[in-house]
């Protein structure tokens, strides 16, 4: 690596933080460039140069863009951190699997449960609580006996589902039920380089 990727970032972005808490926990060199969201830095014409969805994160590495979380989460570790991939078919069709719950149902559940309260956005509460359940009845089912996701070792599956998972109470989807997540949680919270994304107190924590 020539030099640090460059991340666009917003700091209470779930999606951003796996971007993120990846680079740190893989040790991997980055800088962080943080968007303005408020003030709408994510619609100026040089940022949807990068992102035309008008979205964080973004990553840059040298002439190479990456948008999307799950998208960089996979180039992230395919290129600079390849013991968070599986490389057996098997076990990448498995991470796989849950890039695609956080892409799904943590998106339309407790991700945005936590729209809701943190960003006033107007959706329908109960129905992003009814799809959070489903999504955290499908963790606490994958976790039973296990200590990650996919292996015997934290995987990007870990890194996707992490985030809105643990926020999840912000959106006022309690973890009360779920042994295995709370105790993955602590788990994920205790590896090394491991960097929380700022709390709100809104929902459950208010």
């Amino acid at each position: 690596m020539s030099q640090p990727v460059r991340i666009h970032h917003f700091p209470k972005s779930g999606h951003a933080h796996r971007a993120l808490v990846f680079a740190k926990l893989a040790g991997i060199p980055h800088e962080t460039l943080y968007v303005d969201l408020a003030a709408g830095a994510h619609k100026t014409p040089e940022f949807l140069e990068l992102n035309p969805n008008g979205q964080v994160p973004v990553l840059e590495d040298g002439d190479i863009v990456v948008a999307d979380s799950n998208a960089i989460l996979v180039y992230l570790a395919r290129t600079y951190a390849p013991q968070w991939l599986p490389g057996d078919a098997v076990s990448e069709a498995k991470v796989q699997q849950w890039l695609t719950l956080a892409a799904g149902e943590i998106a339309f559940g407790s991700a945005a449960a936590r729209l809701i309260t943190v960003f006033g956005a107007p959706l329908d509460a109960n129905f992003t609580a009814t799809v959070a359940t489903k999504a955290m009845q499908k963790l606490e089912r994958g976790l039973e006996g296990r200590n990650w996701l996919v292996g015997d070792q934290p995987t990007i599956a870990d890194v996707a589902a992490y985030s809105y998972t643990a926020h999840a109470p912000e959106g006022n989807i309690s973890l009360a039920p779920y042994p295995n997540i709370r105790a993955w949680i602590a788990r994920f919270e205790a590896l090394d380089g491991f960097e929380a994304m700022p709390s709100t107190p809104v929902g459950l924590l208010a």
